[in-house]
């Protein structure tokens, strides 16, 4: 990643799964660190294990140092897991669920883990860079079964100057369905310059989707009217049933491809109000819109 993203925008490292590496101006995120390599195994909880298909673009012990917080949607050994847990540093900020944090405090050591109830939230500040997070509503299972996963919260990251108004909205879904939350975001934030969609499908023993598939992640599309869309979280183990291509299709059916931004494993862009500004790869192939 470059030192400093241009003024007003974010530069967005897809590292795999739901893991994202995100500096804008000072400051610098991480959201859902899952670092298992390929082979390996991610508890899911009640005994459900999923295999990882695909290595993360880096390990834990290539990460910046001067992270700021993680932003973590829901304690699943695919979103956090037993390397994160060993590799980052328990004072290291994270912001998430109260449940999670409870966790992470408790079990894990990380002493400043802070829960976050649905519509609370944080600021953080470095030098002259802020971020506003919010937590959002999300549901990662059926109605009728709420207690089978652990809550799971989507995140708003407002950036921009200490005090001044957000110069960039993200929006990231987290392990949500689609659910009548889903419009009551839309109605309180309704102008997102970009969201991270978590796609997969992802579907547990007996059928049971627990994961956006294709419909649903262009429903959440059509509903938050983001101005571009980052998919992620489509193909990392085995549990994920609807791929990206799906997904592709599904949008350029309804008209909305032109939103979509591909962003390769490993690749990065760099995204301000309007759209991309930059990408950039380690193979020659940067990331751009998906048509």
């Amino acid at each position: 990643m470059s030192p400093v993203p241009p003024p007003g925008a974010a530069e967005i490292r897809f590292i795999g799964n739901a893991t994202l590496l995100i500096r804008y101006g000072s400051l610098t995120l991480l959201t859902d660190p899952n670092f298992l390599h390929r082979g390996q195994y991610a508890y899911l909880g009640k005994g459900l294990v999923s295999r990882r298909l695909a290595d993360p673009a880096v390990t834990v012990r290539d990460l910046p140092a001067d992270l700021d917080a993680v932003v973590l949607s829901h304690l699943h050994g695919d979103h956090w897991d037993r390397v994160a847990r060993r590799g980052l540093d328990r004072s290291l900020p994270v912001l998430t669920t109260p449940h999670a944090s409870r966790r992470l405090q408790g079990l894990h050591g990380f002493s400043r883990a802070t829960g976050l109830p649905t519509w609370h939230e944080h600021v953080l500040l470095r030098d002259r860079s802020q971020v506003r997070i919010t937590a959002l509503p999300g549901r990662h299972t059926p109605g009728k079964l709420p207690g089978l996963l652990p809550p799971v919260m989507g995140s708003l990251l407002e950036f921009g100057d200490p005090g001044g108004p957000p110069r960039l909205r993200l929006h990231i879904t987290g392990d949500t369905l689609m659910f009548p939350g889903v419009h009551e975001i839309a109605r309180r934030f309704p102008d997102v310059h970009l969201a991270v969609v978590h796609l997969g499908g992802t579907t547990l023993p007996g059928g049971l989707v627990v994961t956006m598939d294709a419909r649903q992640g262009a429903d959440l599309v059509e509903a938050l009217r983001p101005r571009h869309v980052l998919p992620v979280h489509y193909d990392d183990y085995t549990v994920m049933r609807s791929p990206l291509s799906d997904f592709l299709r599904e949008a350029g059916r309804r008209g909305i491809a032109s939103r979509v931004l591909r962003c390769a494993r490993g690749d990065t862009v760099t995204v301000d109000a309007n759209g991309p500004v930059a990408a950039g790869t380690g193979d020659g192939h940067g990331p751009g819109p998906a048509v």
